[in-house]
């Protein structure tokens, strides 16, 4: 199998606030912009329009994000992924300066007093770093009315809900932002429509970023409504690009492909994991951030890309100074 690339990311290169709060708007980040074998371009996210064609489709992600950190004294629950029996993957860590790291206590069967006299009790362990655990009430409302977002230490302070929002949240259910989105403004989706490119729905939960940190991905939610599959499937058929906004929106595409080769309405979980050695069918872009080394989405990447395109990008975007993680810059990806 392939390995995922390796470097290393300098902390000056992590993005530490929104671009709203370095003085920019959100389509104003910088996007690089990957074609083969070419010499990566430098463009501005809001450049995005002229840099695709009429009849081209961008397939987006309309989970809404949660604020899914319950903060106790020393430490905080991390809501991950909702079970269809009621029961939830949390990740538990402990509170430090700055945010949290990982907590590797806890005992199957144990009770935490939460905020607002919930109780939370630990199941089992679901991976390394997930339990599954059991909330005395209704998850959702009771993280609306308790919860933060997630954070991690290289953001220096706590932003709003909002800020963790994209313009085509619609869904909730996420416990981290669907991130590859948030830079499209309503002006930029209106200049895209205006241009010809269309732009189509899935929804996929997203759950708390374990896969960073060398672990595979787990099972998420998804849905890949009908009307969706047909765009796709014209777009493909059109000879024009379907570009993802998001490697979940790979992720649920790809889950969708059926033995045809064409992708149908889906809904329910996925276990896909997108490598080189199981290729894409079902989108020839991505709109993505920047990746942590090893990760597993750069595997993705690099069944998009191609492994000498990626490390040339990645190469790029380290010399340039591109900014790292959820509120940083972008990557645009065209196999043509």
């Amino acid at each position: 199998m392939t390995v995922a690339l390796d470097f290393v990311l300098p902390p000056g290169l992590s993005a530490h606030e929104p671009p709203e709060a370095r003085g920019m708007s959100r389509d104003a980040v910088r996007l690089m912009v990957s074609r083969g074998d070419s010499a990566p371009e430098h463009h501005r996210f809001l450049d995005l329009p002229k840099l695709l064609d009429p009849g081209d489709l961008i397939v987006v992600n309309n989970s809404a994000t949660l604020p899914a950190a319950i903060r106790l004294d020393r430490l905080a629950v991390h809501f991950s992924t909702a079970r269809e029996d009621g029961t939830w993957l949390i990740e538990l860590r402990r509170r430090t300066a700055k945010a949290s790291e990982p907590y590797g206590g806890g005992e199957a069967g144990e009770w935490l007093p939460l905020p607002g006299g919930a109780t939370l009790r630990l199941i089992e362990r679901e991976t390394p770093r997930l339990w599954r655990a059991q909330l005395d009430r209704d998850v959702e409302p009771y993280l609306r009315a308790y919860g933060v977002p997630i954070r991690y230490s290289y953001v220096g302070k706590d932003w709003p809900i909002e800020a963790y929002q994209t313009v085509f949240a619609t869904v909730p259910g996420s416990a981290e932002m669907p991130s590859a989105a948030r830079p499209f403004t309503a002006d930029l989706v209106t200049a895209l429509v205006a241009r010809g490119v269309g732009i189509a729905p899935i929804t996929l939960h997203t759950g708390v970023a374990s896969p960073e940190k060398d672990e595979p991905p787990y099972a998420e939610r998804y849905e890949v409504p009908a009307f969706t599959a047909r765009l796709v499937n014209l777009a493909l058929r059109s000879g024009n690009r379907v570009v993802a906004a998001g490697t979940t929106v790979v992720r649920a595409l790809e889950t969708a492909v059926g033995a045809d080769g064409l992708v149908a309405g889906a809904a329910g979980w996925t276990r896909h994991v997108v490598t080189p050695e199981s290729g894409v069918r079902a989108v020839t872009g991505l709109i993505t951030g920047l990746h942590e080394p090893r990760s597993s989405h750069l595997l993705m990447l690099t069944a998009i890309a191609g492994e000498p395109a990626l490390a040339k990008a990645y190469e790029e975007a380290l010399r340039e100074g591109y900014l790292w993680h959820e509120f940083g810059d972008t990557h645009l990806i065209l196999k043509k």
